[in-house]
Parts: structure tokens; sequence; C-alpha cells
């Protein structure tokens, strides 16, 4: 059921997920052609936020600091998870891999190496800011408009 909690967390991880995307193109090789990468991770932010910290709104100041973590571990798990799987398949199309067994070993290698790539200090900062901003103004717009 579609209520301000849930539209604010989307609207809130939406906005974690674009300026996260914009922070992380600097740092993967020049030659990286990153195609639908920004609206790919805004539109998962858009889910997560409706998904996973909508519902959980409108337990309180500290369940909200925790709606807010859990929301952009979340969002950032499976950004990580959506564009290794989009980097196997484009390797697979290229006939990189002998199998689909080694495709599927390589998507959880390339995902820790995109995870290792993005663990840097500005970014771990600005995802723990915008956790507690995004799970304080999504536990705001529950309590204010039921």
């Amino acid at each position: 059921m579609p209520t301000a909690a849930r539209l604010m967390a989307a609207i809130c991880l939406a906005v974690v997920g674009y300026v996260v995307s914009i922070m992380v193109m600097p740092l993967m090789p020049e030659s990286t052609d990153f195609g639908y990468f920004v609206p790919v991770n805004v539109v998962l932010g858009l889910c997560v936020g409706w998904i996973v910290m909508g519902r959980r709104a409108g337990r309180g100041i500290t369940q909200a600091i925790n709606n807010g973590l859990t929301g952009v571990f979340v969002l950032m798990l499976w950004g990580v998870a959506i564009q290794a799987i989009n980097e196997m398949v484009r390797l697979a199309m290229r006939n990189r891999y002998d199998g689909p067994f080694e495709a599927i070993v390589a998507t959880f290698n390339i995902g820790a190496e995109f995870a290792v790539l993005i663990a840097t200090v500005p970014i771990g900062i600005v995802l723990l800011i915008s956790a507690l901003v995004s799970g304080l103004l999504t536990e705001y717009a529950g309590k204010k408009w039921r």
C-alpha cells in the first residue's frame, strides 16, 4: 500500500543511488562504458527504498537510523551485484568463459573487485550520512503523513 514513508524512502535512496553513481564513475578505468549505469542505480534506489525501507518506518528514532543503514546497505549490495552480473554477461558474450559455472564464479570475483574499488573514505562518508538522513526523513514522513 502506498504511504508517504515509502515514497520518501524511495526518493531518498534514488538520490543516494545517483550521487554514489556519480562518485564511482571517476574511480573506474577511463575506457569504461557506463551505458545505463546511473539510471539502473537510480531505479534500484527507488525499488529498495519502497520495498525495504518504506515498510519499516514508524518505529522510532533508533529504528529509523537502523532502517536507513539497512536500506543503504541493501542498495549497495544489490547495486554491486547487478553491475557484476552485467559485466559477467558482457564478458560471456565475448566467449571469455568455458561454461556457465565459470561465469557464475566470475560474477562473485567481479563483484568483489567492484566492492574493493568503491570502498573509499569519501564514498563511505556519503553513504553513512545519507543513511542517517534517509532513515530520519522516512521516519518523519511516516509520522507526519499517515
